[in-house]
């Protein structure tokens, strides 16, 4: 508000300078999706390491390939990850474990035989301060504490001051909210748990049965091989279960899907609902070639069927060789999805974006072999259709020799030909989607359109003093335009501010051409 002058002197008003940064958003951020041990179910989970997901999701397991491919990213360059686990019931069979801790019923917070590994105990060790039973609403005699343990990680949980009838602290409430391993339903009884015995000479809490409780019902609770049913199930989008448990999320860039057994693959229409996902999250997904792909003519045939022919995606062939070390390290084929989606993210941070993910730089970490060797001949044959190679060379290893989307094919033509420009982008759209929030219910006239050209202008020159786009100079690498001649009278009218941004994008050096001449001996005039 102008300041209103009522007495001689010096006035101070401090004027708005319109100034908004934009903040450049995440590029490389992967969701992977999947079978794994343990761990909530539909449920996205972000994790920061490997170590995470074997503390949350168990590590590998010869059940799934979805601990490999996390590995991978990993172990590749790869920061962040986001984890969606499947689960697929065994018919009628049970699949989460029980256990009665002295009349608490309670119930493994996740399927799988990793619940047959949880003991409970309970003690009335609980405080006598009247003033905090004032506070919770009940008495001494209706508290009590529950311990759970993980005896196959060590893992324990203590909850203190628990009750059953209607508190802060009542026991459904408090697990479902704090407990990583146990749920129990809403109390229908008001009888406190009877406390645990302590346990006998030589022997403590989680190894004598009448100080703790192990499982009732142990079984294999692991379920079965996921199908597409699994990632697709009827009414998903709108329970936000399968693929779409994605839609809880708040940005993923990359999207791997392992395949659901070992040597097998997705099939494509799942890769057809995963691409239609990522276009509308601006995300790019990864797709691994099929296992039937073992010479180049199966991947010249195949690509046709790949499930998909979209710019949001990129496939990559052939599969890596690894020892497994659930199998005395022998080597088997694993697909690539990880350790290339991990490229990406080491090439991001390195070199950004805009630099293609692939070169003598690209090397794939932890990867010995390729199950199948490609020579020059073979890889000009597929580059053209788009797909992209891995290839082994001398001094560097095994290394990503392709940077093309989908729609790279030559006869295509496509503009999104390339993965860098592509992600590029998405991550132009995305960051200015989330900076120009601000924009809406504003005053749109002038002022306004000055405010957007400043500072989506001062983002894109950001990205142009960081060699994201051609051009010697600003107006040759991009513009801005939000003016009337964007924004006609009309859609002044209809509440409508257009803005263009255009970029000139950097296309990756593809083929190198190397010129030679010999200089012909000069002739004295």
């Amino acid at each position: 508000m102008p300041i209103t002058p009522t007495y001689p002197g010096v006035y101070i008003e401090e004027i708005p300078s319109g100034v908004r940064t934009i903040t450049g958003v995440a590029t490389s951020i992967t969701a992977f999706i999947g079978r794994a041990q343990r761990g909530l179910t539909n449920e996205p989970i972000t994790i920061n390491s490997y170590g995470d997901f074997e503390r949350i999701f168990g590590g590998l397991w010869i059940g799934s390939t979805l601990g490999y491919a996390v590995r991978d990213f990993f172990l590749n360059g790869g920061a962040q990850a986001i984890i969606v686990r499947l689960h697929r019931k065994d018919g009628d069979k049970s699949d989460t474990a029980t256990l009665n801790a002295k009349g608490l019923e309670l119930t493994a917070a996740s399927p799988g035989s990793w619940g047959n590994y949880l003991r409970a105990r309970v003690d009335h060790d609980v405080p006598d301060d009247a003033d905090a039973q004032q506070l919770l609403g009940v008495d001494k005699a209706d508290l009590f504490n529950l311990t759970v343990r993980d005896m196959k990680t060590g893992v324990t949980e203590i909850f203190r001051n628990l009750t059953v009838k209607e508190s802060a602290r009542r026991v459904d409430k408090v697990l479902a909210n704090e407990s990583q391993f146990v749920r129990t339903g809403e109390p229908t009884s008001t009888t406190v748990p009877e406390k645990h015995n302590n346990p006998a000479a030589g022997k403590t809490i989680w190894e004598d049965d009448n100080a703790s409780s192990g499982v009732t019902d142990v079984g294999d609770k692991d379920g079965l091989p996921l199908s597409k049913d699994d990632f697709t199930p009827q009414n998903g989008k709108n329970d936000k279960k399968g693929l779409y448990a994605l839609q809880k999320t708040d940005l993923f860039n990359l999207l791997c899907i392992p395949p659901h057994r070992h040597g097998g693959d997705i099939e494509p229409e799942l890769v057809a609902e995963a691409v239609t996902l990522c276009e509308k999250h601006r995300a790019f997904l990864i797709v691994d070639s099929p296992s039937s792909w073992k010479t180049k003519d199966n991947a010249k045939s195949g690509i046709a069927n790949i499930g998909a022919s979209s710019n949001y995606a990129a496939v990559f062939f052939p599969r890596i060789m690894q020892p497994n070390p659930l199998r005395n390290n022998q080597m088997e084929e694993f697909v690539p999805c990880g350790a290339i989606a991990g490229i990406f993210s080491r090439t991001d941070a390195q070199r950004g974006v805009w630099k293609a993910p692939a070169g003598l730089d690209a090397t794939l970490v932890g990867v010995p072999k390729l199950s199948i060797s490609l020579n020059d001949a073979e890889n000009g044959e597929l580059n053209p259709l788009g797909i992209n190679c891995l290839r082994t060379f001398p001094a560097a290893g095994r290394v990503v020799w392709g940077s093309r989307t989908l729609q790279g094919n030559d006869r295509l033509a496509s503009e999104w030909k390339y993965i860098p420009i592509r992600r590029l982008a998405l991550y132009i759209e995305e960051s200015l989607y989330r900076g120009t929030q601000w924009v809406v219910f504003e005053p749109n006239d002038e002022p306004l359109w000055a405010q957007i050209r400043l500072n989506i202008g001062a983002f894109m020159q950001n990205l142009f003093r960081q060699g994201a786009f051609q051009g010697k100079t600003p107006q040759e690498a991009y513009f801005v335009k939000c003016d009337k001649e964007t924004t006609t009278q009309n859609d002044i009218n209809l509440g409508i501010v257009n803005i263009v941004v255009g970029f000139a994008p950097l296309k990756p050096a593809e083929f190198v051409i190397i010129k030679l001449q010999q200089m012909a001996g000069q002739i004295a005039v």
